[in-house]
């Protein structure tokens, strides 16, 4: 076996049990369960890995985690390619998002940010404008929370680690962990195993 693979699992396992205290993430459930209670819709976006991953969260928002139920409003800002190319060509990249949050963010949405690095730009606009526009705002990160704090974001879930692929994979756990117990908390019911 490669070095590298069991460092790489070592690491993951030490993360994983580092997220065991953090309270964030339940915080961050609180407050996208009220908003979704209230009307309002969850706005996610991020670059790259992890606009796949803003992707697939708001499918299992729109769709089902285990559960067959009537779909949870949220909005993956990634994935309208006439949106963000037209943004970027008339104005800049950096605005991709931000200029959607302006059109489609309303009070009391939940815009969630996803950035390893923590200083995307466009992810950092974004954050800014759902601010100004009163949405509440999540940041998922690594360990550099400097400019999503700058960003007045309300609430920071950092991954304390450098490592793109770790925290992906760190974030992916805890977008599942969000999924399931929103989608438990609104509808209830036992696990559709295998569904």
């Amino acid at each position: 076996m490669p070095d590298n693979y069991h460092k790489n699992i070592e690491l993951r396992k030490s993360l994983l049990d580092q997220m065991k205290s953090q309270t964030t993430v339940f915080r961050a459930i609180d407050m996208m369960l009220s908003a979704i209670k209230s009307g309002n819709t969850i706005l996610v976006f991020g670059n790259g890995g992890s606009a796949t991953q803003a992707s697939h969260f708001a499918g299992e928002m729109i769709n089902k985690f285990y559960l067959k139920r009537d779909g949870i409003p949220g909005i993956a800002l990634t994935d309208n390619c006439g949106n963000i190319t037209s943004i970027a060509n008339d104005f800049d990249f950096k605005y991709i998002f931000s200029k959607q949050i302006e059109a489609l963010g309303k009070p009391g949405d939940i815009a969630m940010g996803i950035t390893t690095s923590g200083h995307s730009q466009n992810v950092l606009e974004a954050l800014k404008m759902a601010k100004d526009k009163q949405l509440k705002t999540i940041g998922l990160c690594g360990r550099n929370t400097d400019d999503l704090n700058a960003a007045g974001t309300d609430l920071i879930i950092a991954v304390d680690c450098l490592d793109t692929p770790a925290i992906q994979e760190i974030h992916l756990f805890l977008l599942h962990t969000m999924a399931e117990k929103l989608e438990a908390d609104l509808f209830g019911g036992p696990k559709a195993n295998g569904d």
